[in-house]
């Protein structure tokens, strides 16, 4: 039997987290409106998120590359936020400001059939995350949000970043199972087929509101994914939980 044989059984469920089981945007404007308003700032709290997370993929780039050793999402997300206070022509934060406003992504929300639909999973199956977020950021927004996680797996553990191979490699390694028997969780067709060319099964979660009306990707499975489903409660119903 290959890795990628079909035949078998998925014993851990793998999971993107910013945007497949979060809804970062909303949660990170209310954090931003809170800074906002306090400081009189002319600025949309939705056109900072925003921002601030197309600052996301750029900021990771160089250590995917291997031109930069590995960082904790954290520190890219802390200088991502100068650089966007900056681009708006706001105000440099004192340090413990910056720092509580930094932290915004440890205080995420979940979508409302997250936490049902996991705690309805796990009874079957290993939750974990498979984030680029690093272990702390994520062990909060756990406690914070209420999200069941059995373990977490992601950039730390393999210091480096989705989709590179090693990240997806590491975490199956890490539970001692092959890559078939993992499934990874996403609302993201790319993040998927980066899983899926490693051996990992596949479950797409459509979240067509992730950016907002600014939404230009990911409305859709753009693949023949193992599963594909509308939310958590969904994906608890076809794996049978």
């Amino acid at each position: 039997m290959t890795e990628s044989d079909p035949r078998r059984a998925v014993k851990a469920l793998v999971f993107d987290v910013f945007g497949t089981v979060v809804d970062w945007r909303t949660s990170v404007a209310r954090e931003m409106r809170a800074v906002v308003d306090a400081k009189g700032w002319k600025a949309d709290p939705y056109a900072l998120a925003d921002r601030w997370r197309e600052l996301y993929q750029p900021s990771m780039d160089p250590i995917r590359r291997g031109e930069k050793p590995y960082a904790r999402l954290d520190d890219l997300h802390r200088e991502s936020l100068k650089t966007l206070l900056a681009e708006f022509g706001l105000e440099p934060l004192p340090a413990d400001e910056l720092e509580h406003l930094n932290r915004a992504w440890h205080r995420l929300d979940p979508w409302p059939d997250c936490v049902p639909g996991l705690t309805r999973l796990k009874r079957k199956f290993i939750l974990a995350t498979m984030s680029n977020g690093n272990v702390a950021l994520m062990v909060n927004m756990a406690k914070h949000a209420g999200l069941p996680w059995d373990t977490i797996l992601g950039s730390e553990p393999a210091q480096n970043f989705k989709p590179v191979p090693s990240v997806y490699l590491t975490g199956a390694d890490w539970l001692g199972l092959e890559p078939a028997e993992v499934m990874m969780v996403a609302a993201h067709n790319g993040d998927l087929a980066a899983a899926r060319a490693v051996g990992f099964r596949t479950a797409f979660v459509a979240r067509p509101t992730e950016y907002g009306d600014k939404q230009s990707r990911d409305f859709k499975a753009e693949d023949a994914w193992d599963q594909v489903v509308d939310g958590m409660d969904e994906l608890a119903d076809r794996l049978g939980c």
